[in-house]
């Protein structure tokens, strides 16, 4: 995988719709696409174009131990809607054991080194393993979600996980998010009514305020970018 390959498949793919390209890298990419889901509105959606047309792409998720019970509830109701695997990824027991035994079970609201630790531990160490030997990684980022993420391109090159991501979505706004799920009858998390908007662990959300950024219930005590290591951007 190479930036050159970037560049090809956004040649390639520059007239298809959603549906299409990712039928042509299930096609082109046969065993080596897949789709990393955290059951936030993006992922739904992006869930139910690969559902409804049954296309040959691994599904997975990183259950890191502290999600919210909401969380699993859209979870179960995905699986019985579309009826199809969802791969989960946990952290390694050992190393949870020693960040638990040696920091205590909220250490992530110390510091930022200690945050990005546990976020390592629960959340990049497992989505290594998982994007480990695939060619194309099928994610949710919208542009709008963060200012980090504006200059992003439908195809990018992650050099930390050689990897190819393909962000379908990213030109969509969060009103198109919203009206194609309930257009669509697809389960949605709870959360998002009572304002969650970016939901990730259970300590580290919350709910934002009207006119807040789309990540400030991120790490809402933190004033750093608002990410965790599983996108740079």
């Amino acid at each position: 995988m190479s930036i050159a390959t970037v560049q090809v498949l956004l040649d390639i793919t520059k007239d298809f719709s959603i549906e299409e390209t990712l039928a042509f890298l299930a096609k082109e990419y046969p065993n080596q696409v897949v789709f990393s889901t955290s059951f936030g509105q993006e992922d739904q959606v992006i869930t139910d174009f690969i559902g409804q047309n049954q296309l040959p792409i691994t599904v997975f998720t990183l259950d890191t131990g502290r999600l919210f019970q909401e969380t699993y509830d859209v979870f179960h109701k995905t699986l019985k809607k579309y009826k199809t695997e969802i791969k989960t990824f946990f952290p390694d027991t050992t190393a949870v054991e020693a960040l638990l035994n040696q920091k205590g079970p909220n250490s992530f609201y110390d510091s930022v080194e200690n945050r990005k630790e546990c976020c390592f531990i629960r959340k990049v160490a497992p989505l290594t393993k998982a994007l480990k030997g695939n060619a194309i990684w099928i994610t949710g980022l919208r542009a709008e979600q963060s200012e980090n993420r504006s200059d992003l391109n439908f195809f990018e090159y992650d050099a930390h996980f050689d990897i190819i991501k393909f962000n379908p979505l990213l030109k969509w706004t969060l009103q198109e998010v919203e009206a194609y799920l309930e257009k669509n009858n697809v389960p949605q998390n709870t959360l998002h009514k009572k304002g969650f908007v970016s939901i990730g662990c259970a300590p580290c959300t919350r709910a934002i305020l009207p006119g807040e950024d789309i990540r400030a219930g991120r790490w809402s005590w933190e004033s750093s970018h608002k990410e965790c290591g599983l996108h740079q951007k």
